[in-house]
């Protein structure tokens, strides 16, 4: 048995884990299902002691900064998608481009019946002690998730059958009083504020959505909510640069002109005094 298992193998055995955060009752099997399908999830040590029986190779899917900075050894890379879930920008950062102070706001996964989400699967397979470095890796670096999914990945628009099964996905609880790092939503308005100004060992929050923006183009796959959101980002920039308070901005202060992006991401980042580093 094995997580990850590609979906066009028609022979396999291997579990198909639907997008769900529960688990789902017993294996069955009727005419209208090839394999048991099973939802589950995961946090901490017991995923840990799950994976150490039957993790031979692994996929880990990144919607955020691991598209664009994987920062792990793997050795197979598939743009797609995973269903019934979409990005908020509803989890805090304190320690890689915030401060417990000055969290950053970064990317967690809100389930969402019809949604996609686009990225990208990465695929470690080999030795264990591979495997083993990898996950330690990711671990460490999406500290700030409190629970590991396993999802269906899919390759083609409108597909009906995964490309990629048991695919594993970093998300959290989106409930302020179990997982400390759940923000929760806010006015488009007031994230923008708070990714423009905040920043942390890592580098820059504003760098982390501009990346993002990016790396969406890049794979050929935009979403307008970043895209809204990063030009938000842009005019909070902009006012601090010309020294226009936001309290001058809702004043009536005299506008200053800012060029957005309307539909492609600007290749010209905003300049970074800092390095810029691993981060979730």
């Amino acid at each position: 048995m094995k997580i990850g298992r590609r979906g066009d193998d028609n022979n396999s055995d291997s579990l198909s884990m639907s997008p769900s955060v529960l688990i789902r009752g017993k294996e069955k099997r009727n005419k209208n299902l090839a394999r048991p399908r099973l939802s589950l999830s995961f946090s901490g040590k017991s995923f840990r002691i799950f994976a150490s029986f039957i993790i031979m190779v692994f996929w880990v899917f990144g919607y955020g900064s691991l598209v664009w900075n994987p920062g792990f050894e793997f050795d197979e890379k598939i743009v797609g998608y995973i269903k019934d879930y979409k990005r908020v920008f509803d989890l805090a950062c304190i320690d890689h481009r915030g401060t417990p102070e000055n969290p950053a706001r970064t990317l967690t996964l809100q389930q969402e019946e019809g949604a996609i989400c686009w990225g990208a699967a990465f695929c470690v397979r080999g030795s264990p002690e591979r495997e083993r470095a990898a996950m330690e890796y990711l671990e460490q670096r999406e500290c700030e998730y409190d629970q590991k999914t396993l999802v269906n990945f899919y390759k083609e628009v409108d597909s009906l059958e995964p490309a990629l099964t048991g695919v594993i996905v970093f998300t959290s609880t989106p409930d302020k009083e179990v997982n400390k790092y759940y923000l929760g939503p806010a006015p488009l308005e007031d994230m923008a504020r708070q990714i423009a100004t905040a920043s942390g060992p890592c580098g820059n929050n504003r760098d982390y959505i501009f990346m993002l923006e990016k790396a969406l183009f890049d794979i050929g796959h935009e979403e307008e909510m970043v895209i809204e959101l990063a030009n938000e980002v842009r005019k909070v920039l902009d006012l601090l640069e010309n020294g226009i308070s936001m309290e001058n901005k809702l004043l009536g202060a005299a506008p200053h002109v800012v060029v957005l992006n309307p539909h492609l991401p600007s290749l010209e980042l905003q300049p970074l005094p800092e390095a810029i580093a691993t981060d979730s």
